[in-house]
């Protein structure tokens, strides 16, 4: 409707036109959602790099990652890219055709959720017919008498008996290469533990896309990587703490493969030339039945002065928006090292281990402007001119020129 029309429109005319626009846009919504399970189901992983189909919603969208996660889980729940069952397959239909706003269709869904599966077709059709008439919150209601109607005496009461508090601690590997950590600690353990992961746990720049649990699983491994840097750490056999990777040279320079880590674990190759960037290196000759043949010196592949240097030109993780210290970082080789990239401070950036792996799992890319400091080309699916982009949030040295 251009200027004109709408100063000529009546009520009913301004009425209508922003009921066939809203169809629109509610139509457009339903769509973007099932692109996102298409997404889902090829592995976004794979198809952009990211962890997660809400994290890279949140980048192509601009919303925030609770709005992204709420998206992802709402389009679950309505679509499949193939014969899946879903939780609201005509709910999902209904969205397509524009006539459900988003407040309807996750009244619906949590209406849904809570239904018997035996009777979740029947119940959905009832509430989609009331849908028609009634509000979202009329809706809720209905839902709620039909529960009620089906499982008149509600859930089992929960036993609210406290735990006894303890300071206990397990952490074993699954077969699947996987670790599972439990423990019960004291309130005072638990309240230095919480106060320590609340800090490392922060997000990192708007492009941090991280769930909460995410982030505090990264925070937990930061935790761990400090203590382990901590110079005061008691030494293993006369030597400082250590975890052992063997990787074949052509694996590591290919990214292809597998690497063994510690005594059975398995990781990839390219996590393995992730975590080759800025580690001590100790080169062994082995004979063809593993024997070992010859074993070289440990080498550090960032010298402490190196180190020192970065410290002094990035002031913390490079990534653009990322507000993390250098003691949280890990250094970062352009060109990596196995491909023959000098370990020298043009080649060499700060990276926190979230944009670490960011950085070698996406299509962001990393290079040394004219002016010595790092600069970073994002995807050509975030920005098709990849202008390049650099972190502003770390304070240069008062006495820089």
């Amino acid at each position: 409707m251009d200027r004109e029309a709408v100063w000529q429109a009546d009520a009913a005319a301004l009425a209508d036109r922003v009921v066939a626009l809203l169809t629109v846009v509610r139509s457009a919504e339903a769509e973007i959602g099932a692109l996102l399970v298409e997404i889902e189901s090829r592995g976004v992983m794979e198809l952009f790099g990211y962890r997660s189909t809400a994290r890279l919603y949140e980048h192509l969208a601009d919303v925030p990652h609770a709005a992204a996660r709420r998206t992802v889980a709402r389009a679950q729940a309505l679509y499949s890219s193939d014969a899946t069952p879903v939780l609201a397959p005509a709910t999902g239909a209904a969205a397509v055709t524009g006539s459900l706003s988003t407040p309807m269709i996750d009244t619906i869904i949590e209406a849904v959720s809570q239904i018997p599966a035996m009777h979740r077709d029947t119940a959905e059709a009832d509430l989609l017919a009331f849908a028609a008439e009634g509000g979202h919150k009329q809706v809720a209601a209905l839902g709620a008498r039909i529960l009620a109607h089906l499982d008149p005496d509600g859930p089992a009461p929960e036993d609210t008996e406290p735990a006894t508090p303890a300071r206990e601690l397990s952490l074993r590997r699954k077969r699947t290469g996987t670790w599972e950590l439990s423990g019960r600690f004291d309130d005072e353990t638990g309240t230095r533990a919480s106060a320590l992961l609340d800090a490392l746990a922060e997000r990192r720049g708007a492009d941090d896309l991280r769930s909460p649990q995410e982030r505090y699983g990264d925070a937990f491994s930061d935790a761990v990587d400090l203590a382990l840097n901590s110079p005061e750490l008691p030494t293993q056999a006369g030597e400082r703490a250590h975890v052992m990777v063997a990787v074949s040279l052509a694996d590591l320079k290919s990214g292809l493969g597998q690497a063994t880590l510690g005594d059975t674990g398995l990781i990839s190759a390219a996590e393995a030339r992730l975590h080759a960037c800025d580690c001590k290196v100790i080169p062994a000759v082995l004979g063809s039945a593993s024997e070992p043949l010859d074993l070289g010196r440990a080498r550090r592949l960032i010298s402490p002065g190196l180190r020192r240097a970065l410290f002094l030109r990035d002031r913390g993780c490079t990534f653009p928006g990322c507000h993390r210290p250098p003691r949280h970082c890990q250094g970062h080789h352009i060109r990596h090292w196995a491909e023959g990239g000098p370990t020298e401070l043009a080649n060499l950036v700060l990276l926190c281990g979230h944009h670490h792996r960011l950085l070698h799992r996406s299509g962001w890319q990393v290079r040394i402007a004219t002016d010595g400091h790092p600069e970073f080309l994002p995807p050509r699916f975030l920005d098709k001119r990849r202008k390049p982009r650099r972190n502003n949030l770390h304070q240069p040295l008062p006495f820089a020129a």
